[in-house]
């Protein structure tokens, strides 16, 4: 079995899961849980915008979550001044972008070295963190939105179906919206990454001087992956402030931009299904973690009681026992598998093909 059918094998795989997934949910699942996976499937979208950016572009982003929150501040907003969804959804997505690209520009086109790209985008993050942070008064607002500041701006309008501002997209609908934009983003990232696009940016990571003396200009293609990433990143950040109605600074912290960067290195890099696995589990991990926590003195509730901790360590011992991410080793071992099965194959006829000789 070549590369090639394995691959196809994996994405009708990736397909049918995600399909059964998103119909079934609904049906066998409590609402609660519901509204959990959504959750999930929200940040998963958030996770495939930096696995295109530092998985597939080499560009190391601290600056996801300022992506994030831009969207989800720039839906806010535009919802309580507009009242239909359709614009709002767009300026997320295009307002983002727009940022990514600007910021990306004078970053690349200026020649910024690796690590130093890594600075400025927390830099940017950390920035908007504090500016946010900073808009408590009732001064602080656009239009009828205001900012709130470390409050936050709570009761902030569903979606709807395009054009009907009456048909609000329900907490159901929410995760069916979700699951979907989940299964598009992971399909439409690996139709680029397949297309020309996608080998160019690839190439660039690996040799970018080679690419260069190709005729290919680095920078354009670099700036055209970041650009990309920070529209997917605004898209996540439109539908978490629907999912929780409610967007507050904690959106651009540091604790944000790291768990992003964290969900990338354990699921996997230069993958696309090891940023989701690696996403879903880790926030998994921490519910479990965190949620009712029992009083008392006994051993578990201590445990519990030091959850963070339990989690940081874990995590720390996965990154270093498993370098690579999860789903490029569980990768190896299937391969180590199969030339296994081969070896012992082709060592069970030998002795047959010599009788028969």
């Amino acid at each position: 079995m070549n590369g090639r059918t394995l691959n196809l094998l994996g994405l009708a795989l990736v397909g049918i899961v995600g399909l059964a997934f998103l119909v079934l949910t609904p049906r066998v699942a409590e609402l609660d849980t519901v509204l959990e996976l959504t959750v999930y499937m929200i940040m998963a979208i958030l996770a495939l915008s930096l696995a295109l950016i530092w998985g597939y572009g080499g560009i190391l982003c601290f600056g996801q979550s300022a992506f994030f929150g831009l969207g989800a501040y720039t839906y806010a907003i535009a919802m309580f001044n507009i009242g239909e969804s359709t614009v709002p959804l767009l300026l997320a997505i295009a307002l983002p972008a727009a940022f990514a690209a600007l910021l990306g520009y004078f970053m690349f086109y200026g020649r910024i070295s690796d690590v130093y790209l890594g600075v400025i985008t927390l830099t940017v993050t950390l920035i908007l963190f504090n500016s946010v942070n900073s808009t408590a008064g009732p001064e602080f607002h656009i239009g009828t939105a205001r900012l709130g500041g470390f409050n936050g701006i709570p009761g902030i309008p569903p979606l709807n179906y395009p054009g009907n501002r009456n048909a609000a997209i329900d907490l159901e609908g929410m995760f069916y919206l979700a699951t979907a934009s989940l299964l598009a983003t992971y399909f439409g990232l690996r139709l680029l990454l397949a297309s020309k696009f996608g080998r160019i940016i690839v190439g660039i990571r690996e040799n970018e001087r080679r690419a260069e003396l190709l005729g290919y200009d680095p920078r354009a293609w670099k700036l055209a992956t970041f650009t990309i990433g920070g529209a997917l990143a605004g898209f996540a950040g439109c539908l978490f402030a629907n999912w929780g109605n409610f967007v507050s600074p904690t959106i651009f912290g540091l604790a944000q931009s790291a768990q992003i960067i964290i969900w990338v290195i354990v699921g996997g890099r230069g993958t696309l299904i090891g940023p989701i696995v690696g996403c879903i589990g880790i926030q998994w991990l921490t519910t479990a973690l965190g949620a009712n926590q029992p009083a008392g003195s006994d051993w578990w509730s201590k445990i519990l009681a030091n959850a963070p901790l339990i989690l940081g360590i874990i995590l720390i011992a996965f990154v270093l026992l498993v370098p690579k991410g999860l789903v490029p080793t569980l990768g190896d071992f299937g391969q180590w598998l199969l030339r296994s099965r081969g070896r012992r194959v082709a060592t069970h006829l030998k002795p047959k093909q010599a009788e028969e000789g």
